[in-house]
């Protein structure tokens, strides 16, 4: 008798345990890929800047406004504070905790990253439990593979971008859609519109209309919803971010004056209208981009799923200014139907036709986690400012004297690849990102250390330079593919300091 009870509680241990990773099994492959994406490389590009600072002052200097970057830097149309507010909400804890223990202010930024990437996975995670109630279990699995093989929407994941704190409630909206709860779509989509991107208003527009279309909802259910929700989101985005700037301002409005009325963001540069069909798509999707065609040709419920994403890239690439995190929130949608088309041929296998057709699945996999493996590796060296900081950081506090007043210049090139507050140390390091100063007058100025893009600087010696990432090269060798690097950034001494001069410093080839 007791053996047999043994027996029963053992196989009810074992059906937990495959409850829990049925249920969350899918969660932590792609919770531990971007996490290591977030520990490789931890910082962060001039994009992500504006939310990337705005945490480091909520955190650190809570409510003294007076001593937030923006003040100082406003780059060149506001955003909002709404999502550096939640984030830092969710990870102050713990980086109180880390202050407390002493540990370095880079960990702040690891928190506060894998603080976003969670909220962001939670809505990936929700997203595909709709996926496996409307599609099966197979399908789920597919698109949690096509998505772990990719390496955009994980990295991007936990990348401070407004398309970023948009794509968590975009990925919301897809769920509510699945689970056919069109008014909660509908709010989840405006309220990303409304905060966040008001691009997203291209992905609300199809839509909606489909909704309106196909009688899921009346027009006068939808208007409600819409403008009550809009009211809502724009009262609460101008009450927080007018008290944040100092000014009354609604930043979204601004943003959408800027990039459509005027179109100002074309000065960033331009694309060909197919450019995200031809480039963007296919580098984040990999393996899925030929398959989701595939996936809304063999299974008609998808139509109606994936033909206003469709529409939603279409309707963005009449804008010259084209960038892949643009087009990010239709990536999710793309890969469901991929992971049709892939179980598709995974359950018909062993049929004679089909065999073929999943040895191409396979080795298409094989393939993506291959790119995705190079790309990562390429990316960890994309941020040679902050490996040039952390380097100069510890070369002058591990020597035997160390400077009284180290005061750092960081120029633009330099902001822009890497550096940000968090990389910040504490006393006796001071820092300047002052702009417009010319090379010829750093030597009549008192800074002690430069990093910047150029090799030489009168007054000033070249200490050493941190190589980043160029491009890739094709070779008929082992390996085959080879990531070519350059010098990027250069630390210079000025030579009227001491500790320069006494210093072994690795130099400047």
């Amino acid at each position: 008798m007791a053996k047999g009870k043994q027996e029963t509680s053992v196989v009810r241990q074992r059906t937990k345990i495959w409850r829990a990773l049925e249920n969350y099994g899918w969660d932590a492959l792609l919770a531990s890929i971007a996490a290591f994406h977030v520990l490789m490389a931890p910082y962060t590009k001039v994009e992500e800047s504006f939310n990337v600072q705005a945490m480091h002052d909520i955190i650190y200097h809570h409510h003294h406004l007076e001593k937030y970057d923006h003040f100082e830097f406003p780059g060149v149309v506001p955003r909002t504070f709404l999502g550096s507010l939640f984030v830092s909400f969710l990870a102050s804890p713990v980086v109180l905790a880390m202050e407390f223990f002493h540990f370095p202010k880079l960990y702040g930024l690891i928190v506060v990253r894998l603080m976003l990437g969670s909220f962001i996975l939670t809505t990936l995670g929700f997203f595909r439990r709709q996926v496996k109630m409307q599609f099966g279990s197979q399908v789920e699995a597919f698109f949690a593979i096509l998505t772990a093989s990719q390496f955009h929407l994980l990295y991007y994941s936990t990348r401070p971008l407004p398309n970023i704190f948009a794509l968590g409630l975009v990925n919301l909206a897809y769920a509510f859609w699945l689970k056919r709860n069109f008014k909660a779509t509908l709010r989840c989509l405006v309220c990303a519109t409304m905060i966040f991107r008001c691009d997203i208003v291209l992905l609300l527009g199809p839509i909606g209309l489909e909704f309106l279309l196909i009688r899921s909802v009346s027009f006068w259910e939808a208007f409600r919803c819409c403008i009550v929700t809009s009211f809502l989101c724009v009262g609460i985005s101008v009450l927080v971010d007018s008290i944040m700037w100092q000014r009354l301002v609604w930043p979204e409005f601004e943003v959408l004056w800027f990039n459509s009325v005027l179109n100002k963001s074309s000065e960033w540069g331009t694309h060909v209208f197919y450019w995200y069909f031809s480039s963007a798509l296919p580098r984040s999707m990999l393996a899925a981009y030929p398959l989701c065609l595939v996936g809304m040709l063999i299974d008609r419920r998808l139509l109606p799923y994936g033909l206003p994403v469709l529409l939603f890239v279409m309707l963005y690439s009449k804008l010259p200014h084209k960038e892949l995190r643009f087009i990010i929130p239709s990536v999710p949608m793309f890969n469901l139907s991929a992971a049709v088309a892939a179980a598709r041929i995974h359950i018909n296998r062993k049929k004679n036709v089909w065999k073929l057709l999943y040895l191409m699945l396979i080795g298409s996999l094989l393939v993506s986690l291959g790119c995705s493996v190079i790309t990562s590796v390429a990316s960890y060296s994309n941020y040679p400012a902050a490996y040039a900081l952390k380097s100069l950081h510890k070369i002058v506090e591990d020597g035997s004297t160390k400077a009284a007043d180290c005061l750092v210049h960081v120029d633009s090139f330099a902001a822009m690849n890497g550096i940000s507050r968090f990389c910040e140390n504490k006393s006796p390091w001071r820092y300047s990102k002052e702009e417009g100063i010319t090379i010829e007058e750093f030597q009549h100025g008192n800074f002690t250390y430069l990093l910047n893009g150029h090799s030489s600087i009168p007054g000033f010696k070249c200490l050493f330079a941190v190589d980043g990432f160029s491009r890739l090269q094709i070779q008929f060798s082992l390996p085959p593919i080879i990531l070519l690097m350059q010098p990027k950034v250069y630390v210079h001494g000025n030579l009227q300091c001491q500790d320069v001069e006494m210093k072994n410093w690795p130099g400047c080839v």
